[in-house]
């Protein structure tokens, strides 16, 4: 009996998927939801171009359509299996072995990529479990992607570390050649700057767990995901969710030592994420995109900086504390809401430390998400990336000579990759 057997005994939505048993050797299991996916061959090479791991590799496809799929999907899905097993024919001294599910349209309610990325990762971790390899790495793909040559080595190498348990992989869209209209390349450049400017401000304000939440570039140890519940049972959005549920458990990093390169396609299959984004801009055909205002997250700065001084505070301290925040943060927050939790806070810490911990446990990233929702409804207009960009990068010491969308992202990125602040 493995030691995931009985968890998946409860909390799996199928059986076991496969009867060829995984090598002992497996220690990374990648796994990729396709649906109207027949192109899915350039991720396959691509993974076949990088460097071999010194462990076993597995890469599991779970097939999927909704229901309701037009008869579009279901061929796409059909020549997607067909082209898998040529390529499999095609590259049998490949260094890793290719699994496909075809779930088809699965009666299950909210059916959608949560769920079919949900059912490979717990495949991954009953194939874990097999082996007792509970240290195993269960990484995340999309079928459209693409990844560096050291993919799979810099995953091994990240993970030695026992204390890491999970993480976000650098990643990076396309911003220009031959695949996709002009158009396409512009709104992602515009995009992925918003991304990545969001992640820059939340470090500014103080924020200890700004990681991306981009479900083709994460992994997990087979231990941990378990520990996070597994994969959750939404249609779109399920890569956030389950993040936050590995960041609260500690251990959680940033992979910078590798990168994953997710298409920038348009996409309707999902209720929102970037292919929906792309979607929308192309069809409203408004720009600049538009994304947080600057003064958004400096609020949030006042107050994450200064949070530690509320521990053991009495409550005529909290009070004062309160009206001098910020006048978004005390929209937000209602003053029976600040009084009630930071007594709560207080009465279950010991230390600064613990006190802090339990704090962002309270105003942790789902709270930021409502709180800027929130502002920019009330208080706040959006505005042009490019100018928030550009103002970030003043407030943190960066100046650059031309600030054009581009170089902006060019120079996002190098922050993000070389963990520079």
């Amino acid at each position: 009996m493995g030691f995931a057997a009985r968890w998946l005994e409860e909390k799996a939505l199928f059986p076991e998927l496969f009867s060829e048993k995984p090598d002992d050797q497996t220690a990374i299991i990648v796994v990729v939801p396709a649906c109207d996916e027949p192109g899915i061959t350039t991720l396959l090479d691509s993974l076949a171009e990088c460097e071999p791991p010194d462990c076993g590799v597995e890469i599991l496809i779970i097939i999927n359509a909704p229901a309701g799929a037009d008869a579009g999907y279901l061929l796409n899905n059909r020549t997607c299996i067909k082209n898998i097993k040529t390529w499999k024919e095609v590259n049998k001294k490949c260094f890793f072995r290719v699994f496909i599910f075809d779930a088809g349209q699965p009666a299950i309610k909210n059916w959608g990529v949560g769920l079919a990325r949900k059912t490979g990762m717990d495949e991954a971790l009953r194939r874990f479990s097999t082996i007792d390899r509970p240290e195993g790495i269960i990484a995340s793909l999309d079928a459209d992607c693409k990844t560096e040559s050291n993919y799979f080595t810099s995953l091994r190498k990240g993970f030695k570390d026992k204390k890491n348990t999970a993480c976000s992989i650098y990643f990076e869209h396309p911003l220009d050649g031959n695949d996709y209209p002009e158009n396409i390349y512009r709104i992602i450049t515009q995009y992925e700057l918003h991304l990545r400017y969001y992640i820059l401000g939340l470090k500014y304000s103080g924020f200890p767990y700004a990681f991306h939440t981009v479900g083709s570039s994460l992994a997990v140890r087979a231990s941990h995901y378990i520990k996070a519940g597994g994969m959750n049972r939404r249609q779109a959005g399920e890569d956030f969710y389950f993040i936050q549920k590995l960041v609260a458990l500690g251990g959680y990093f940033s992979l910078n030592t590798t990168t994953v390169f997710p298409s920038p396609r348009a996409s309707v299959r999902v209720p929102f994420g970037t292919g929906v984004t792309v979607n929308r801009l192309m069809a409203s055909k408004k720009e600049p995109f538009m994304t947080y205002n600057i003064n958004a997250l400096t609020s949030l700065r006042q107050l994450f900086s200064t949070a530690g001084t509320l521990f053991q505070a009495d409550k005529q301290s909290v009070v004062k504390y309160y009206y001098s925040l910020s006048e978004s943060i005390r929209s937000f927050i209602e003053y029976n809401e600040w009084i009630t939790k930071i007594s709560e806070i207080n009465s279950n810490t010991a230390g600064p430390e613990s006190f802090m911990k339990r704090f962002f446990g309270w105003f942790n990233m789902f709270k930021i998400v409502k709180y800027l929702n929130h502002v920019h409804t009330v208080m706040y207009e959006k505005q042009d990336v490019r100018e928030a960009a550009s103002a970030m990068l003043k407030l943190k010491g960066h100046k650059l000579e031309r600030e054009d969308l581009y170089r902006l992202l060019v120079y996002y990125r190098s922050l993000e990759k070389n963990e520079i602040e």
